[in-house]
This record gives structure tokens, sequence and C-alpha cells, in this order.
């Protein structure tokens, strides 16, 4: 016998009482039910197994499984790497990111560092950042491949911390909205560590990831995020870039408190002739090792000898060619890594050959007031015209905004120094 309603009902559950005979409908029913829970199941089963296929599918195999390994150039006893110091063990979900080809840091201290007669008198932060030197790629938490998705021109990539969400937020509502700019895609990335704060690690972590699901705009690895740790986010983003982003022209990196005028910036690239070594920013040349054991910015000279470091530009902000940070990255697995990750940088550039541009519009120090004060200028016929100020809080990042996206009337132009 044919039952019609079950053809055209798929809440049959419901009905099959009034559609079966009265004294089979409770078998057929248990029949039913059991082959539909098989179905599902296997259903289940063959669409995570096709998931997790394109998922291995869609990363390059070729170049990317880096080793926790020392790097070429230096000498032996400098083989050691950054620390992780968890009290529950790692953050990491590994659920949540696919894609990432690193999934274990392996990073344990490199004892043989305490033999040497110096390393006692470097002071405690040296000390840990030597012991664990050798560790710069990390398994990821949040990972967003899409944001290097077909014809996007720049990436914002800024650099944070997880307390700093205000930070974000102002930055999301002014510069860094993901718009086009005179027909020019952008996209905005936030990098981060984890917070090392004991018992409000998890709680931060878990607000972190409500924040990524609502924007989908964090790149997170599994470190502790630290002063000492910035580099890691350097040749983190590095590595990243070079997997998913090989056809992304531009780059800009920043902190989070600058004022940006994307509008400008855009502007500046497309009449950019230099294609393959474009690194422009506020240049140091003659920028000194600080050698003052108190400082957070003291390198003993066992670490770095020379005068002076290679030029680079302030991590405040520069702008940075695609192509020159895929060479960037390979450089960059030639060093040590260096504690002060502006140094860094300069270091990789030498490594290339390739020479930091200057840019007076890009003002990572700041804007002195002219007339012999103390205080920074906030005159936004000032902003107007520049790429990058630093620094500025997230209430007068929203309020600068605004007054230059104004219909601002500026008069005689103020010049700066």
């Amino acid at each position: 016998m044919i039952y019609p309603c079950l053809n055209y009902s798929p809440l049959f559950y419901f009905f099959f009482r009034k559609c079966l005979p009265k004294e089979s409908g409770g078998k057929i029913y248990n029949i039913l039910q059991s082959i539909i829970l098989v179905i599902i199941l296997v259903v289940t089963i063959v669409l995570v197994q096709a998931a997790m296929q394109r998922n291995q599918d869609s990363v390059p195999k070729k170049h990317y499984q880096d080793t926790q390994k020392p790097s070429k150039s230096l000498a032996s006893w400098q083989q050691s790497s950054f620390w992780m110091q968890y009290k529950n063990g790692s953050l990491i979900d590994k659920s949540i990111v696919q894609g990432w080809d690193v999934t274990n840091a392996n990073c344990s201290a490199n004892s043989n560092m305490v033999k040497y007669p110096w390393f006692s008198k470097v002071g405690e932060r040296i000390q840990r950042f030597l012991l664990y030197r050798h560790c710069r790629y990390f398994p990821m938490i949040f990972n967003h491949p899409e944001k290097c998705g077909e014809d996007i021109y720049l990436l914002m990539v800024v650099k944070s911390v997880i307390t700093q969400y205000k930070r974000r937020e102002a930055i999301r509502r002014t510069w860094g909205q993901e718009k086009e700019i005179r027909g020019k895609k952008i996209r905005l990335l936030f990098l981060l560590g984890t917070d090392s704060k004991g018992e409000q690690q998890a709680h931060h972590q878990k607000l972190l990831e409500y924040e990524d699901r609502v924007f989908g705009d964090i790149l997170q690895w599994d470190f502790e995020d630290s002063f000492y740790n910035l580099t890691l986010k350097e040749v983190g983003f590095l590595k990243w870039f070079s997997i998913y982003c090989q056809s992304v022209p531009y780059i800009f990196k920043g902190d989070d408190d600058v004022f940006v005028n994307t509008v400008n910036v855009v502007e500046f690239l497309e009449s950019n002739k230099n294609t393959t070594d474009l690194i422009t920013g506020d240049v140091l040349t003659t920028s000194a090792p600080n050698r003052d054991r108190n400082s957070k910015y003291f390198i003993p000279e066992v670490m770095f000898s020379e005068t002076f470091y290679p030029p680079y530009v302030g991590g405040g902000g520069f702008l940075m060619g695609g192509p020159l940070a895929m060479r960037m990255y390979g450089a960059s697995n030639e060093l040590e890594l260096f504690p002060i990750d502006d140094a860094f940088i300069g270091m990789c550039l030498r490594v290339l050959q390739v020479s930091p541009m200057h840019y007076s519009g890009i003002k990572t120090l700041g804007i002195k007031v002219k007339s012999g004060g103390n205080g920074m200028n906030k005159d936004p016929c000032l902003y107007r015209n520049l790429l990058l100020v630093h620094k500025l809080a997230p209430d007068e990042l929203i309020q600068m905004w605004e007054q230059v996206n104004s219909n601002l009337i500026c008069t005689q132009a103020k010049y700066i120094e």
C-alpha cells in the first residue's frame, strides 16, 4: 500500500497516525525513524570529510613547512627562543583554525645559554628572550585568509593586544573601514598574540572570540603578547602573507593608536613608481642600540655590537609593497630574531639590500606644536594633508576623523617640521 502523505510532508512524525492503518502505524514509524537516522549519520560523515579535504587543498604545500630551528647567519651560541608561559597550557582550539601549517610550537628553553659567562649579566628580560629565541612560528587561533581575496589593492594591518578593544573599534569606525576608495578595495586585519594576565586570560580570550565572530578581522597566534614578542608578529605576518596574499600589491602596517588618511594613502600608492622595493615611512638612519639596563629597549653588545641599527622605518606606520613583503619573509628566516621589531625590519632590508624611503607625510612621532610648546598639534587642517599621525587616543581619533572628513575650511596652510 502507498501512503501519499509521506511524500508531501517532511513532518511525517506528526501525521503518520492519520496516514497509516492503526495496527501497523507504530511498527512502520519505528522503521522509518531508524532509516532516517542512518541517512543523517552517513550524510554528516560525508560532509565533514569533504570539508576537511577542501581545507587541506586550500594551502600551498611547497615551501611552508618551517621548523623551529636556528637561523643560519649568527653564531651557534645565540640559538634560543621566545617564551610561552600559560598557567593552563596552550589556548589553541584546533577546531577554530584550519589552513595555517604550524600546529605545534615545540618551544622549549635552550638550557645551553646559561653556560656563557655573559648570560648572567644581561638581565632577566634579555635572558628570557635568549632562552626561547629559536621559536618563531606558532599555531594560529584565528585566521582569515579570505581577507586576501580577488582584487584586494591595500591590506591594512594593525598590531594590537587583546585589552585594546576601544582602539580597534575606533579604527573600524574611521580609517579602517573596509570599502573601495577610487575603485580600490581595502581590507583590515589586526595582529594579536594571547593575553598573559593569569586569571583574566581565559575571560579576555572569550571576549576576543566574540569580537572576531562579529567582525572577522583578527589574526591571532598562540604566543604571549609582550614587548619582546612584537617581532613574532612581524615574522608571523610575513609568513602568513606569503601563503595567502601573493596577489595583493600593497600593505599598510602600523600601530593601533595612529590616524591614517586612507584617501591620501591610495593617492600616494597610485602615483608610486617603485613596484618592486617599495617601503616608505618615517626613516631612522642613525638609531643607536640602547645600553641602559633599566630600559625596555636595552640591547647588550653581545647581541648587537654595531654603533647604529641599519636604516629602518618607524613601526608606528609604514607602507610596503606586497612583492617586497614576500622577499622579506625569506630574509627574516636568514636572521636570528631580535627583540626590537622596528630594528629587525631594518636588518631584513639590509639582507635584501633595499633602502627604505623617507616620506614627510608619515609622522610616527606625532606633530609637535610649532611655537615652542610640549604638546602635540591637533589641527585637522594639518591631518587632512598627511598620510599618518601618531599618537591618538580612541576618542581623539574618532573626533579627528569626523573633522577631517567634514566641510572643513582651512585658510593659510600650517606647516610642520
